[in-house]
């Protein structure tokens, strides 16, 4: 690796940030992901203050015939953000945020997290789709598709991008957006990270708190049958306004198996809690904390759920229905989960998300129904192979219930054809697309789509 340490020595002159090694004394911190089950080992990593560094990243990895990978957040399951041998392109340092309330909408880079976004705009009662989970950065969220409270009543997060500043493979900085370069703006909204490197990302704010309706019920899982075929039922008459998420979990005291709703009303108060007045009837519940409560609280609320470092595998794909026989399966394989941080969590899609055509933008996430995540999570590595297997051996018990929908950010690194699984019938424009921009496939530690 000479030559890097060389190259890093010519450059550090205009590079801004950090440029770890190896042997730094931060590399080894730096280098971790969300993910513990993780363990790349990047021959640099570029940890970036501004444009002007991505570029110079860019440039040192091709210029040394490096493969690259991009960090925004460093959620992403799978382990995408880093990389082995090659250069991790960090943009964690990057945090500037900017509110405009006049038009509400919000520019941030591509470094800020979805709790530091939604904290700025909620000073305006102004949020836009953003992860239920507020430790996920925007970026790699967005760029794969971008679930959240808000999907049913005001899209994807996806659906709320203006704009976007990128850096390409040559090195060039473009904007995406309707007006200006048209198709790579298509592309973005669902292709990940597969064409460039997102430094900047402007959305459209909407009005939405400080105070909402949300919060969760939970139940005791002998009940679990009964919760979830509940929860089906209330899910197929939803407002816009109203999503709602069932669990199958261990209760904070590690011990104690339930059967939970989560829920949030983006609407007036009083139409929330008018909404959600079954739910928190229905049973009754063992545990009633759902009311009103501030957006900012309720996007963190699942956030000790996925702490930093635990180790994880996930798998998910979309039901073609929460059939009665769909529900047994679940249940059953979650009475065999060898850990009590791990749960099945499913995601109900309508409303506004749904609505949109699937050739609109590359994203294919375009359904009515329900998504199930099989989030497998330890922190013993002696668990690692059970965990594993009861994540797959669950996934295998729901294959007659299957549909083929698959959520980008969602999808492990072993399944095969990744590509045509998750962007179905937009991959041939996806691919043109691919071939344009970034023929030479420099950016490639994705779910990838090859040029053309």
């Amino acid at each position: 690796m000479s030559s890097i340490a060389e190259t890093v020595t010519l450059a550090a002159p205009s590079f801004t940030g950090q440029l770890l090694r190896p042997d730094d004394p931060d590399y080894d911190a730096v280098r971790r992901v969300h993910n513990g089950l993780i363990d790349k080992h990047p021959a640099l990593i570029a940890r970036c203050h501004g444009v002007a560094d991505i570029v110079d990243a860019v440039r040192l990895a091709r210029t040394n015939g490096l493969d690259v990978s991009i960090r925004g957040g460093g959620h992403n399951v799978g382990g995408r953000a880093t990389i082995d041998d090659g250069v991790m392109i960090d943009l964690s340092p990057m945090k500037g945020i900017h509110v405009d309330p006049r038009v509400c909408t919000v520019r941030a880079e591509g470094g800020v997290l979805w709790k530091e976004l939604n904290r700025e705009t909620q000073l305006y009662g102004l949020a836009t789709t953003g992860g239920v989970v507020g430790s996920t950065g925007i970026a790699g969220l967005t760029l794969g598709g971008g679930l959240g409270w808000l999907m049913s009543k005001y899209g994807l997060a996806l659906d709320n991008l203006r704009s976007a500043d990128l850096v390409m493979a040559d090195g060039r900085v473009v904007r995406a957006s309707v007006d200006e370069n048209p198709d790579l703006f298509w592309a973005i909204r669902g292709g990940g990270g597969n064409f460039g490197i997102a430094v900047s990302l402007e959305y459209l704010l909407h009005p939405v708190g400080p105070m909402i309706t949300g919060g969760v019920v939970a139940h005791p899982v002998q009940r679990a049958a009964d919760v979830l075929r509940f929860y089906r039922d209330t899910c197929s008459s939803l407002p816009d306004e109203a999503t709602l998420f069932a669990a199958l979990q261990t209760a904070p005291d590690g011990f104690t198996k339930v059967a939970g709703i989560v829920g949030s009303h983006c609407g007036p108060i009083a139409q929330g809690e008018a909404a959600f007045r079954r739910v928190k009837a229905f049973g009754p519940p063992v545990m009633d904390a759902m009311g009103p409560i501030p957006y900012t609280t309720l996007n963190g609320m699942l956030d000790p759920a996925f702490p930093k470092g635990a180790l994880n595998y996930w798998k998910a794909q979309f039901l073609t229905d929460l059939s009665d026989g769909a529900i047994r399966a679940l249940i059953e394989a979650f009475e065999e989960c060898p850990s009590p941080m791990s749960a099945i969590v499913i995601e109900h899609f309508h409303g506004a998300a749904s609505r949109v055509p699937v050739a609109a933008t590359a994203s294919t996430l375009r359904v009515n129904g329900f998504d199930v995540v099989i989030a497998s999570q330890w922190t013993d590595p002696n668990m690692t192979e059970r965990g594993i297997k009861w994540a797959r051996d669950t996934y295998a018990s729901l294959t007659p219930y299957l549909a083929p929908t698959r959520y980008l950010n969602y999808l492990e690194d072993d399944v095969f054809n990744a590509a045509a699984v998750v962007y179905g019938e937009n991959l041939p424009r996806l691919r043109a697309i691919k071939t344009k921009y970034d023929p030479d496939n420099f950016f490639r530690q994705n779910v990838n789509i090859l040029p053309g």
